[in-house]
């Protein structure tokens, strides 16, 4: 298989991807309406790393979380949760003094000024998560180590796990970052914004959204977001739902000496990105149209699906499209997880030509319905 950071171990015992980062209970609310308005909540999961690692896992893949929770019951249902996705919850640390990290959330879009989110994660175990305690073997064990900005967020020594673990060395995983960029988590003044980019130009791929490229960095534009990094091999540049485009090119001076590096995940089934070192190819793919129930969770899956499709070594475009299709799995549920197409039917779909691809709508019950492309629902 051509992917990421194969390394020389056995590809049978290998994990594909390890995914560092905070999980928390989420409480959902059992109609819309403000917090204070709400009757009751439903109990869930969130987090973005680890709502990455369930997706791939679910997908077929070796994925493993590293976190820390609390020794309470929430930390009990986290790892419990997670696990029955099918993800190695092994080198997760408990924490017998800190809590596990909770919220409650209102059912309306994030990018509404109606939705509201609350967190009671300060002090928690996973704040408290630095490179004295978390486990480096376990870390660096895979093919792919995914981060996000929201763990550099937490605290000072969460932000210096992060720079540590996007720093040059031997034997370095390819290195996956999605900005994340949550304003309220930071604790005042720009750090936030000098923090994320000089984390996002460490990386070998690095996910970021448009909008939070201008909120974060004051940059229009993709091509704008790109010359900002210029340093990691594959840029995904998300634009909502004009879809997404990437570059993706050899760049000098490789951060790993694990086998199929951050070159490899640039080059592998590309449409044509060789030439010389530094020349990118550039890939735009149009979004899904979809009958969206609840956009929470889908840069995730976005990300899990990209990462999945590099795994096995298919095309950018190919990548791409498996993105938006499992980010369509999870607007079309409440949650921030479920279970993705299944993966000869997402193949089917992703291999469509773009009339087809463009005629498609994806609706509530679309990954239980393993039907011919052309049977999907359509206007």
């Amino acid at each position: 298989m051509s992917g990421p950071a194969a390394g020389t171990a056995d590809a049978a015992t290998t994990t594909d991807v390890v995914c560092l980062g905070e999980s928390m209970v989420t409480f959902l609310p059992s109609q819309p309406g403000r917090l204070a308005d709400v009757p009751s909540f439903g109990r869930g999961i969130g987090g973005a790393e680890s709502n990455v690692a369930c997706a791939l896992a679910a997908a077929g893949h070796r994925a493993a979380w590293v976190g820390r929770v609390g020794a309470d019951g929430f930390g009990d249902h986290l790892v419990e949760t997670i696990a029955s996705y099918g993800v190695d919850t092994s080198a997760v640390r408990r924490d017998p003094v800190r809590p596990t990290g909770i919220y409650f959330r209102t059912a309306t879009d994030r990018g509404t000024d109606t939705h509201e989110v609350a967190y009671y994660r300060a002090g928690s175990a996973a704040s408290a998560m630095s490179p004295s305690n978390v486990p480096y073997e376990e870390l660096f064990a895979g093919r792919v180590l995914h981060l996000s900005g929201i763990t550099a967020a937490l605290s000072a020594d969460c932000l210096a796990l992060l720079r540590d673990l996007t720093a040059p060395r031997p034997g370095r995983p390819l290195v996956s970052f999605d900005v994340n960029h949550r304003p309220h988590l930071w604790r005042g003044g720009d750090a936030d914004a000098s923090v994320l980019l000089e984390l996002a130009r460490r990386a070998d791929l690095v996910f970021v959204g448009e909008d939070e490229a201008e909120e974060a960095w004051g940059i229009v534009g993709a091509e704008a977001i790109r010359a900002a990094l210029p340093e990691p091999a594959v840029v995904v540049v998300k634009r909502g739902s004009a879809g997404a485009t990437v570059f993706s090119g050899l760049r000098p001076g490789p951060r790993s000496s694990n086998a199929g590096g951050a070159e490899n995940a640039a080059g592998a089934g590309s449409s044509g990105a060789g030439g010389a070192e530094g020349a990118d190819t550039v890939t735009a793919v149009p979004a899904l149209r979809v009958d969206v129930v609840a956009a929470v969770g889908a840069g995730d899956a976005f990300a899990a699906g990209f990462l999945s499709a590099t795994l096995r070594g298919l095309p950018v475009r190919e990548r791409v499209r498996h993105g938006h299709l499992m980010a369509a799995a999870v607007l079309t549920v409440p949650g921030d997880l479920t279970d993705p197409p299944a993966r000869d039917h997402a193949d089917r779909l992703a291999a469509l030509d773009d009339d087809a691809w463009g005629r498609l709508r994806l609706g509530p019950g679309w990954t239980a319905a393993d039907r011919a492309p052309e049977e999907v629902r359509t206007p």
